[in-house]
C-alpha cells in the first residue's frame, strides 16, 4: 500500500514537473520586432557603422581648422666654440655656452584649396547620411525576419493542433472499429485503413513538432531568449493585427525605401569626390603666422620674434597627372548612377510581386472558407452513408482527410495574408511605421 502511494506521489511529481517545462512564453508580433531591433547583433552592427561615418565626417570637418603647432627643445652644450667675425675687426671669441633653448609656435589656416575641404565635407556627409538609411534598411529587414519566423511559428503551431484534434478522432475510430469487427459488422481490413489512417496522422503529427521546434529555436535565436524558451502566438493577438490601407502602387515605394535612399545619396558623395579630384587643378592658398624664442647662454636672447604671411603651393606636374583621377573619380560616380536604375527597376518589379502574392492571399483564403464549409458537409454525409451501411470505408477515410487538409489550409491562408501585408509594407519602405518603431 505504501508503495502504491510512493509510485502514485512520483508519477504526480512527475507530470507537474512536465508541464512546467512545458510552459510557454506568450509573445506578441509588435514585441517580438522590438526586441529583435534592440538586441539583433545585425541592428548592433549598422548602428556600429553609422557612429564610425559620424565620428569620419567629424574628423573631415576638422580640416577647415587652423592647424596650430608648438615645438621646444632644451639642450646641453659641451665645450661650444662660438667665433663673431665682425667687419674690419678681427675675430673675436665669446664664452662657450654650456645650454640653449628653442621655442617655436607656427599657425596655418587653410583659404583656398580648389574647393577640396567643402567637397570632401559633403562627401563624408552624404555617406554618413546613406549609412544611416542602410542602417534603418537593416532595421526593416530584421523586422520582416521576425515576422516571417513569427508567421511560420502560427502555421505550425495551428497545424499541430488541428492534427492532433484529428488524431482524437481518429483513434476514437479505431476503437468503434474494433468492436464493430468483433462483433463481425465489418471485415478486417476496414478495420486496418482506420489504423492505417491513425499512424499517418501520427507521422504528420511528428513532422509537424519537428517544423514547430525548429521554427522556435530560429525566433528564440534572433530574439535573444533562453534555447529552452517555447513561444507560444495567441491566436487573438495574431489576427487582431491591423492589415488596412495597404499600398497600391510602387510610388510610396520609390520615395521610402531607405535602401534606394541610401544609393542616392551615395550618388550625391560621388559627385563630391569628383570635385575633390578636380581639386588638383587649383593652387593652395594658406595664412602663415609664427613666433619664435631663442636663448643661448651668454651670447643672444632672441624674444617675440613673430611672423605672418600668405603660403601658395601650386603642383604643376599635377595638372597633367590629375586628370586620371579625375576620369576616375567620374567613372565611379556613374557606377553609382547605373546601380540606382538597377535598384529602381528592382523595387518595381519587388512591388508588383508582392501586391499580387497579396491579392492572391486573400483569394486563396476565400477559397479555402468555402472548401472548408464544403469539406465538412461531405464529411457529415460520407458518415451519414456508411452510419447507414451505404458508404465503405474508403469513403469516409478520404473525406475524413480532405476535412483535415481544407482545415490546416484554412488556417494557413489567413496567416499568409498577414504575412503577404506585412511583406508588400516592406518592399514599400513602410514596415518601421507600422510598428511605430522610429524612435528604437
Amino acid at each position: 500500500m505504501k508503495i502504491s502511494q510512493l509510485m502514485l506521489f512520483g508519477v504526480f511529481f512527475i507530470g507537474i514537473s512536465s508541464i512546467e517545462a512545458q510552459e510557454k512564453t506568450s509573445l506578441t508580433l509588435d514585441e517580438a520586432v522590438k526586441m529583435a531591433w534592440e538586441k539583433s547583433n545585425e541592428v548592433t552592427l549598422a548602428n556600429t557603422k553609422v557612429n564610425t561615418k559620424k565620428h569620419e565626417l567629424t574628423a573631415v570637418k576638422n580640416n577647415q581648422y587652423p592647424d596650430l603647432k608648438i615645438s621646444g627643445q632644451y639642450q646641453r652644450l659641451t665645450k661650444a666654440s662660438i667665433d663673431m667675425h665682425n667687419e674690419g675687426e678681427s675675430a673675436a671669441t665669446l664664452a662657450s655656452p654650456d645650454r640653449a633653448m628653442l621655442g617655436m609656435a607656427n599657425l596655418s589656416l587653410p583659404i583656398f584649396a580648389g574647393f577640396k575641404i567643402q567637397s570632401s565635407i559633403d562627401a563624408y556627409d552624404n555617406l554618413y547620411e546613406a549609412e544611416t538609411a542602410n542602417a534603418a534598411k537593416t532595421k526593416e529587414d530584421v523586422a520582416l525576419r521576425v515576422i516571417t519566423y513569427y508567421t511560420a511559428l502560427y502555421k505550425a503551431q495551428k497545424t499541430l493542433d488541428v492534427l492532433n484534434e484529428n488524431q482524437k478522432s481518429a483513434k476514437q475510430r479505431v476503437t468503434d472499429f474494433i468492436e464493430l469487427e468483433k462483433n463481425g459488422i465489418i471485415p478486417r481490413n476496414d478495420l486496418l485503413k482506420a489504423q492505417l489512417l491513425v499512424s499517418k496522422t501520427q507521422l504528420s503529427i511528428d513532422e509537424a513538432t519537428n517544423n514547430l521546434n525548429n521554427i522556435n529555436f530560429y525566433l528564440t535565436t534572433l530574439l535573444k531568449l533562453a534555447p529552452e524558451t517555447k513561444l507560444q502566438v495567441n491566436e487573438d493577438d495574431f489576427f487582431n493585427l491591423k492589415t488596412n490601407n495597404a499600398p497600391t502602387t510602387d510610388a510610396l515605394a520609390l520615395e521610402s525605401r531607405k535602401d534606394l535612399e541610401a544609393i542616392r545619396l551615395q550618388s550625391k558623395a560621388s559627385e563630391a569626390n569628383v570635385k575633390i579630384a578636380k581639386a588638383g587643378y587649383y593652387p593652395t592658398l594658406s595664412l602663415l603666422g609664427g613666433y619664435t624664442a631663442l636663448d643661448l647662454k651668454d651670447i643672444i636672447t632672441v624674444k617675440y620674434a613673430m611672423n605672418f604671411g600668405l603660403g601658395l603651393s601650386y603642383d604643376l606636374s599635377g595638372i597633367i597627372k590629375n586628370s586620371a583621377h579625375v576620369k576616375e573619380a567620374e567613372s565611379r560616380a556613374l557606377e553609382v548612377k547605373n546601380t540606382e536604375a538597377i535598384m529602381t527597376d528592382r523595387i518595381k518589379v519587388e512591388v508588383q510581386k508582392s501586391l499580387e502574392d497579396y491579392d492572391l492571399a486573400i483569394n486563396q483564403s476565400v477559397v479555402y472558407e468555402e472548401a472548408l464549409q464544403q469539406a465538412a458537409e461531405n464529411y457529415r454525409l460520407v458518415k451519414d452513408k456508411f452510419d447507414n451501411g451505404l458508404a465503405d470505408t474508403n469513403d469516409l477515410v478520404e473525406a475524413d482527410v480532405e476535412q483535415l487538409s481544407a482545415k490546416i489550409n484554412t488556417a494557413v491562408a489567413k496567416a499568409s495574408i498577414i504575412q503577404k501585408y506585412y511583406e508588400l509594407l516592406s518592399v514599400s519602405g513602410q514596415l518601421s511605421q507600422s510598428f511605430n518603431l522610429s524612435k528604437i
